[in-house]
C-alpha cells in the first residue's frame, strides 16, 4: 500500500477531551443513539455524518446540503481546525470484552485508492441504497468523516510509531461507548518515511468500512480522475496490524422470524441427518461470551434456541458443504454462516414457514436469547466468530463471505480526525 500523511480537521477541544464530539460510525447508530449523542453536545459529529436516517439510502438533497453549511460554520468559528503540519495519527483504544482488558493500537493515514484486489481487498458486497447516501454526503462537504478499518500483515510500523511516542499525553482523547479513544498526531518526516518504507506493498484488507471505499473510488472517478496526488486519489483508514490482539472479530447471531409454527424439536429431528446435537442450558454467563462456550464445544459448533429451550449442533460431515457448494472456495465453505445459510436455512428452516424468513443480526449473545424468549424471534442462533485467517483467505482469493459474518470490535471512532478531499 502507499500511504501518506495528511493536514487532518480536528475538534479544538479543550484539553483535548473529544468524547462528547465523537460518534460511533454511521451505520451503527439508531435515530435514537443519534438523538442521545446530539443531546450531549449539538456539535457532536453526527450532526455532519448522519444528515438523515436511516442511511441505507440516499436522503433529500437538502440534509445534505445542511450537512455541508454544519461543517463549513464548525470551520469557520473554530470549532473545527486543520493541523499546521501533514502528519499520521497513531490512535489508540482500550476496552473490555468478556471480563478481559485489551489494547488495540493503529495508525490513521491517507491510502492510495486502488481498484478492489489489486493489492486492497474486501471481504463483503456492497449495497446501492448505502454507496448513494454516502456519496452524496461526500459530495456536499469534500471531507471523508469517518475513516475505514484496515488490517495489514504485521511489519511493526505501529509499534515504532508508540515506541517513538513514549509517554507523550494523547492530543485528543475521550470515551465512547465504554471504550477509551486517544489520538496522537506524528509529524516527524523521518518517521513517517520509515512508516511508508514497512508499508510499501503490503497488502490491505477492508475490516470494516466496504461502503465508504467504493464511495471513495466513485467520489475519485466522477472527478475525472484527479492528478495523481489529488487528496481524492487517497482514502483515509485506521491500519491495524494482523497480529494485534485487540483486532478482535465477534460473531453476529441470528434472530429468525417468520418461521410459521416453529418447532425446534422439529427441527433438531430433521436436521440431525446432517447435524449432532445435544440440549444445553445457555446461562447468562454463557450469553456474555458465546464464542468462547462455543470454540469449547469444537469445530462449527452452534447453539439455537427457542422459548426457552436450547440445543448445541454441530456438523456430522464437514465434507457435505462441498455437495451444497461445490462452486465455493474451501475456506468459504467452512464458514459457520455459510453452514447456517447454505445449509441448515435453506434444507430445514425454510420449510417452516415463508421462502425468506426475516433475520436481525446482533454481536450481543445476551440480547439474542433476550429478544427470542420474549417472543421477538422464533428462532435464535449463537455462532462462533470469523477467524481472521479466513477473512484474509477468501479476500485473497477474490471472493466475499455471506452478508454480516464479521462484526470487528470495538468499531472506530468518527469525529477523532476529518480527512479533506480538497487542497
Amino acid at each position: 500500500m502507499d500511504i501518506r500523511p495528511f493536514r487532518g480537521w480536528r475538534y479544538a477541544a479543550e484539553g483535548g477531551q473529544v468524547g462528547s464530539l465523537i460518534a460511533p460510525p454511521y451505520d451503527v447508530v439508531s435515530q435514537a443513539d443519534r438523538e442521545a449523542l446530539l443531546g450531549r453536545d449539538p456539535r457532536n459529529i453526527v450532526a455532519v455524518d448522519l444528515p438523515h436516517w436511516p442511511p441505507a439510502q440516499a436522503g433529500p438533497q437538502s440534509c445534505y446540503a445542511r450537512a455541508a453549511e454544519t461543517l463549513q460554520r464548525w470551520q469557520a468559528d473554530g470549532t473545527l481546525v486543520r493541523e499546521p503540519h501533514e502528519c499520521l495519527y497513531a490512535y489508540e483504544q482500550g476496552f473490555a470484552h468478556a471480563g478481559k482488558s485489551y489494547r488495540r493500537r493503529g495508525l490513521i493515514a491517507a491510502v492510495r485508492l486502488q481498484p478492489l484486489g489489486q493489492g486492497i481487498w474486501p471481504h463483503e458486497k456492497t449495497f446501492p441504497g448505502p454507496k448513494a447516501d454516502r456519496l452524496k454526503l461526500r459530495q456536499a462537504t469534500a471531507m471523508q468523516l469517518s475513516p475505514i478499518l484496515g488490517f495489514y500483515q504485521d511489519a511493526g510500523a505501529a509499534e515504532m510509531v508508540f515506541d517513538a511516542l513514549r509517554q507523550a499525553p494523547p492530543d485528543a482523547a475521550g470515551e465512547l461507548n465504554g471504550v477509551t479513544e486517544r489520538l496522537w498526531t506524528v509529524s516527524d518526516a523521518e518517521l513517517i518515511e520509515e512508516v511508508r518504507r514497512r508499508l510499501a506493498g503490503a497488502d490491505l484488507f477492508i475490516a470494516d468500512g466496504h461502503h465508504r471505499y467504493t464511495t471513495a473510488l466513485t467520489y475519485r472517478d466522477a472527478l475525472g480522475p484527479p492528478e495523481p496526488d489529488h487528496p481524492a486519489n487517497f482514502v483515509m483508514f485506521v491500519l491495524a496490524g494482523m497480529d494485534d490482539p485487540g483486532l478482535i472479530v465477534l460473531p453476529t447471531h441470528r434472530l429468525i422470524a417468520g418461521l410459521k409454527g416453529f418447532d425446534l424439536a422439529a427441527f433438531v429431528q430433521r436436521a440431525g441427518e446432517v447435524m449432532e446435537f445435544h440440549p444445553v442450558e445457555l446461562t447468562a454467563q454463557v450469553a456474555a461470551d458465546t464464542d468462547a462456550y462455543l470454540r469449547g464445544q469444537g469445530p462449527h459448533a452452534m447453539a439455537f434456541a427457542a422459548g426457552g429451550t436450547a440445543y448445541v449442533g454441530r456438523l456430522r460431515d464437514p465434507s457435505v458443504m462441498e455437495q451444497v457448494a461445490p462452486e465455493k472456495l474451501p475456506a468459504w465453505r467452512e464458514l459457520d454462516v455459510s453452514i447456517l445459510h447454505e445449509l441448515l436455512l435453506k434444507r430445514y428452516l425454510q420449510p417452516e414457514g415463508t421462502a425468506e424468513p426475516r433475520i436481525r443480526y446482533t454481536p450481543d449473545g445476551a440480547e439474542a436469547l433476550a429478544a427470542v424468549r420474549a417472543g421477538q424471534a422464533d428462532l435464535a442462533v449463537l455462532l462462533q466468530g470469523t477467524p481472521l485467517a479466513a477473512v484474509r483467505e477468501i479476500a485473497l482469493a477474490g471472493a466475499v463471505m455471506p452478508h454480516k459474518s464479521t462484526y470487528f470490535y470495538p468499531k472506530v471512532a468518527t469525529g477523532l480526525v476529518l480527512y479533506p478531499l480538497e487542497r
